[in-house]
This record gives structure tokens, C-alpha cells and sequence, in this order.
């Protein structure tokens, strides 16, 4: 039986994996987990984005803990950070968030975070479930006045917003700005920031109808987002995904900016200033190879982790790093907040666009983003680990970096959810590493099977 969390909580299409039942037994067992040792009646905060099932499973969640005898607080329609940030500022129990992030409608999710604003390690979301496959045996259910309460309290969006200004507050006085919301949970956060930090802001995907979030827009769609900076003639471009988590930028040439290479911008402004702690940001292993060439560079020292950002999260707590996140935008800053956080980013982002009176296109530079290659090997799900074990493989990946002579990489590493294995190669040149990479993956492909 396949594990019911993921590596970003309780994923699936709503209503057929993702059911208003499942949302339920997740709020009794989380609730109960959460909340069992802190011998007071426990207090969950949830919020979600603007999905037309997010209603639908926030509803059933509540009436799940509340069932257990917690205490619900319903923020109704916010970004994942501005929740876990809620639930550690009002010192509840737990914050959860409905949400598939940048996936399509009809997807959605359940992740939760602790008190302190934190997503769950594994051996917690295994206990949750553990309790749901338990049937709910030894879960207590009151009656009369045990049962929970549900509070609305939707105005807690403006501490998030003042949180985020307080934090980065940059004078955006004479900045012209495009703002991508994906129809997502930002529409109103991210905006509002901006305009009040005297931004020139013109919104686009700002008026989210339940069925259209992601759909042709924000971090996964950037194309519209970088003609209208050019249209516009605007100063950056700012894309979110669906809950705002992750964010990437457009230069004033229409040019994207990934993860990777804001983390340089923003991490070698704050070296400089000594607000970079040990000089030290926290990467997956997807990021680029040109990141590593600049971090050499610039006498930055790179920490890797496997991909996920609650990887990148744990092992900055484990060393006390406050940067660190992935090439996709999920960006995390562990000195104003304990997950993701988009509107931070940009507002960091913004902030050395300020200090240093350049443009986008000229800070980007600092990184020279190498071309990669990503292809995919279908192999069968109990054998995807153990691609190393074959000697064809493991040559034929030790020749392809002989070839590279230390100006390219390898990587290869299974897929998380499917039966694949992902064959990923960096280089000078796309043709070749596009070669390099297909060929790689139909012998792993050969030599594994389906």
C-alpha cells in the first residue's frame, strides 16, 4: 500500500483521490497527533487557496478536528507561508493548508505545519496516517461542550501582509512592476504589498474564479507575464504559483530569473552585508552546475540536499543556515519565515534592485545559468532505486563526465511518485548534452526494464 503522504502533504484529483472523507479523517488524526501531548484544548488555523474544492475539503478537515475536540480557526483564502506564519505568530497547535500548489484545478491537497510554522517530518505525517489506517482506534471523541468550534477570521491576512513589510520593506517609489498572481492564492497579499511600498504595480491573473488557477499563467506559464514586461516597459516581472510558496522573476528584457539565480543575487547582497550566515546557502542537488561556479566564485559555500523543499528546510535548521531553496522558486528566508515564501523573495529581490540601482538583466549575470538536459527512463517502481547496481550504468555515467572534464555533470536519481528514473546532464552545449542524456536514459531503460 502505497504511502498516503507526499513529499508536500496529501495530494490528489478532489473528490475521486482527494475526498471530502479523507479530508475528515486527516482532521481528526492530525488534530489528535498534533495536539495530544499539549494538554490544553488544541487550536488548528487553516487556510486555502482559491480551488473550487478548497471550500469543499477545508469544511470537512474542520468538522474532522473539531470532532476530536479542537478548536478551528478558518483564515479562508491565503498563501501557504502566510498560514504556517499565522499558526506560529498565534501560537496554535497547527496550521493547515488546502492547496495543490502549482497543479491543475482540479487537484488539490492537505499539508500541514506545526506550531511553530514548520511542515511535518516524515515520522509525524507516518503517525497520522498510521492512525487513519487504525480506523481511529483510541482516537477519544467528546460529546457536549468537548466538541470544537469553528472561528472566521479572515481579516488575519493584513498581519501577514504588515509581517511581510516589516521584514523586507524596500521603497518601491518609482518602480514599475508586472505582478503575475496565477489566479492564486496572492492576488490580493502580493499586490497589496507592493502598492503600498509605492510600486507602479499593474496585476495580471488577479481575479481567480475557482476554476482558473494556474491555467496558462504564474510560475509554470511565464510567457504572457514576459511579453508584458517588455509591452509595458516595466522594471521586473513577478510570477507566484498557486499558494505563493514559490516565486521567479522576469528582467526588464523579457528574460526569466529562476531560483538558482536569485538565491546568487540575493545571497551574495546579503553576504556582503554580513546578514548571510557562515556564508552559507542550502541547495537541492537539481540546482544549477553555474550556481556552484559562482558560489566558488564569490567564497560562497554550497549545501546540498535531495530535492524538496522540506529537505532544504531541514538541513538549514540542522546547520543553522537562513537561505536556502530550490531552482523552481521555492525560496526559503529562516530568518522572517519558516517555509517558501514568495512575496518575501520578490520583496528581497526588490530590495537589492534598489540598493544597488541596477537593472535585473545586469544583477543576473553573477550566475551564468548552464544548459541542462532532463529525460526520463521508465523502469519498474522496485528496481528504480538501484540503477547504480548495474555496471552498464555506472560506466556509462563515469564516461559522459570524462567527456565534460569538469565543465559538466551528471545526475541521475528516481522519481519520487513514478516509475522513472531521471537522467539529468549539464553542459556548455544543449545539443550535446541533449545527446548525452537521451542515449544515458534509453540504456538505463534497456538494461532495467519496465
Amino acid at each position: 500500500m502505497s504511502r498516503l503522504f507526499g513529499t508536500d502533504g496529501v495530494r490528489g484529483v478532489a473528490n475521486e483521490e482527494l475526498t471530502p472523507q479523507l479530508a475528515m479523517q486527516l482532521g481528526e488524526a492530525g488534530a489528535y497527533v498534533l495536539s495530544r501531548s499539549s494538554g490544553k484544548k488544541p487550536v488548528i488555523m487553516v487556510g486555502c487557496d482559491t480551488r473550487l474544492s478548497g471550500d469543499m475539503l477545508a469544511n470537512a478537515l474542520m468538522a474532522g478536528a473539531c470532532a476530536v475536540g479542537a478548536d478551528t480557526v478558518y483564515l479562508g483564502v491565503l498563501p501557504t507561508p502566510a498560514v504556517a506564519y499565522l499558526a506560529k505568530a498565534h501560537h496554535a497547535d497547527a496550521g493547515v493548508v488546502i492547496s495543490a500548489s502549482h497543479n491543475p484545478m482540479e487537484f488539490n491537497g492537505i499539508k500541514f505545519f506545526d506550531g511553530n510554522g514548520f511542515k511535518l517530518p516524515d515520522e509525524v505525517e507516518d503517525e497520522i496516517e498510521a492512525v487513519i489506517r487504525s480506523g481511529m482506534k483510541d482516537v477519544p471523541f467528546p460529546t457536549g461542550d468537548g466538541i470544537g468550534r469553528v472561528s472566521y477570521r479572515t481579516d488575519l491576512v493584513e498581519e501577514y501582509i504588515a509581517h511581510s513589510i516589516e521584514m523586507v520593506g524596500p521603497d518601491l517609489t518609482g518602480l514599475k512592476l508586472v505582478a503575475d498572481c496565477a489566479e492564486g492564492a496572492s492576488f490580493h497579499t502580493s499586490i497589496e504589498a507592493m502598492k503600498r511600498l509605492g510600486a507602479d504595480i499593474i496585476p495580471i491573473h488577479v481575479a481567480p474564479d475557482g476554476t482558473n488557477i494556474n491555467k496558462d499563467c504564474g510560475s509554470t506559464h511565464m510567457e504572457e507575464l514576459q511579453r508584458r514586461v517588455v509591452e509595458e516597459k516595466a522594471d521586473m516581472g513577478l510570477a507566484f504559483d498557486g499558494d505563493a510558496d514559490r516565486f521567479l522573476a522576469v528582467d526588464e528584457n523579457g528574460v526569466l530569473v529562476d531560483g538558482d539565480q536569485i538565491m546568487s543575487i540575493v545571497g551574495n547582497q546579503m553576504k556582503g552585508t554580513g546578514a548571510l550566515k557562515d556564508d552559507t546557502i542550502v541547495v537541492t542537488v537539481m540546482s544549477n552546475l553555474g550556481m556552484h561556479l559562482m558560489a566558488q566564485r564569490e567564497g560562497i559555500h554550497m549545501e546540498q540536499t535531495k530535492v524538496g523543499d522540506r529537505y532544504v528546510l531541514e538541513r538549514m535548521k540542522e546547520i543553522g543556515a537562513n537561505l536556502g531553496g530550490e531552482q523552481s522558486g521555492h525560496i526559503i528566508f529562516l530568518d522572517e519565515n519558516t517555509t517558501g515564501d514568495g512575496l518575501l523573495s520578490a520583496l528581497h529581490l526588490l530590495q537589492v534592485l534598489v540598493e544597488t540601482g541596477k537593472p535585473l538583466s545586469e544583477l543576473s549575470q553573477i550566475m551564468q545559468v548552464l544548459p541542462q538536459a532532463l529525460v526520463n527512463a521508465r523502469v519498474a517502481n522496485d528496481r528504480k532505486e538501484r540503477f547504480m547496481e548495474y555496471p552498464e550504468i555506472a560506466a556509462a555515467c563515469r564516461a559522459v563526465e570524462e567527456k565534460f572534464a569538469g565543465k559538466g555533470r551528471v545526475l541521475i536519481r528516481p522519481s519520487g511518485t513514478e516509475p522513472l528514473v531521471r537522467v539529468m546532464i549539464e553542459g556548455e552545449n544543449q545539443e550535446q548534452i541533449d545527446r548525452e542524456a537521451k542515449e544515458l536514459a534509453e540504456l538505463i531503460t534497456k538494461v532495467m526494464g519496465d
